[in-house]
């Protein structure tokens, strides 16, 4: 006689599931029989901060699994994820946000802003298959911590709770920054939030990740020289490097006198030619501590927005891998 072990958040609510013989049929309808009530007991026990913690590593495990997507390296494109997720709120309808991961849906996922970031949904789906009981909403915000964290960034604290919901609370497009805007856009954007012009300059802070495709917005390359790493470089190259317009085909975007392989958009170059944001810009490049401390603060803002946890829910941090291995 064998028998199933529920997990250990599990173990006090579920009766373990005992089946006779060996053939596969009865081990299956055994399962399936634990697996439902393994859901069914999460109602009574939840998830521990080791069991997030988990959900962390597995994704942390697969950021690097195809060498030829991008930089090989998916971690951009989750924080982009988690981003657009949450940058939708408004603070004057409650409206929003990453509660719901509304983005599963239409008309929400075919919004010209979210454009490939079915790559980093389809991304997290195993994930998902292998930890049920956590939310799509708080699985993209923890898949965005996991890559900050594993891409040599800050700690950014988690606090579980969010829940998902359906296609009717999708918000309006149009809630998300416009690349080829200026200044005042970016205020209007993040003031609807409760974002400042401090926090706007810091949460630009992204785009020391990743880069623009063609095929998505339009616009085409990296911001910095290391494009899977966080760092400062993106506040030094603003300041450092003497953006000129790209003569090409697509839409407008500037190239760098002498570092012509990568490239600014309309809405970075605004964050020079503010003077407000100026300020900003030229400390987080001269100190990248002040810029980490900063941008974790902002990050853990944004993606909280407009969740209604339950009183007491705690913030957890999570232990990067390499330093679970004592690197």
């Amino acid at each position: 006689m064998s028998v199933i072990q529920p997990p250990h958040y599990l173990a006090s609510s579920l009766t373990p599931v005992l089946y006779l013989g060996s053939t596969a049929t009865v081990g299956a309808v055994g399962y399936y029989l634990w697996a439902q009530r393994a859901l069914l007991g999460l109602r009574n026990s939840k998830p521990t901060k080791e069991d997030y913690q988990k959900v962390y590593n597995e994704i942390a495990s697969r950021l690097e699994e195809d060498f030829d997507y991008d930089d090989g390296n998916y971690g951009p494109v989750l924080v982009r994820l988690a981003w657009h997720a949450s940058g939708t709120y408004d603070t004057k309808t409650g409206t929003g946000g990453s509660n719901g991961a509304t983005m599963r849906f239409c008309p929400e996922s075919k919004h010209g802003a979210n454009a490939g970031l079915n790559i980093a949904r389809d991304f997290l789906e195993p994930v998902k298959a292998k930890f049920p009981w956590i939310t799509y909403a708080d699985l993209w915000i923890l898949g965005g911590v996991a890559a900050i964290q594993e891409m040599q960034g800050p700690i950014v604290p988690f606090r579980p709770g969010r829940q998902d919901r359906d296609s009717t609370f999708c918000p309006p497009d149009g809630r998300l920054p416009d690349a080829s805007e200026g200044a005042q856009h970016l205020r209007n954007i993040f003031y609807r939030m409760g974002f400042n012009d401090q926090e706007i300059v810091a949460l630009s802070g992204a785009h020391s990740l990743g880069r623009c495709h063609p095929n998505r917005l339009g616009f085409e390359g990296p911001w910095t020289y290391t494009p899977t790493s966080v760092s400062n470089q993106y506040y030094y190259m603003l300041t450092a490097e003497l953006w000129k317009v790209r003569q090409w085909d697509g839409p407008r975007q500037f190239q760098g006198s002498s570092s012509q392989t990568l490239m600014m958009l309309p809405t970075d170059l605004a964050l020079i030619q503010d003077d407000k944001m100026r300020s900003w810009v030229e400390k987080y490049a001269d100190d990248e501590n002040l810029f980490f401390h900063d941008f974790s603060n902002v990050l853990l803002k944004l993606f909280e927005l407009g969740v209604p946890f339950e009183e007491g829910t705690e913030r957890w941090t999570f232990t990067p891998t390499k330093a679970q291995k004592g690197l």
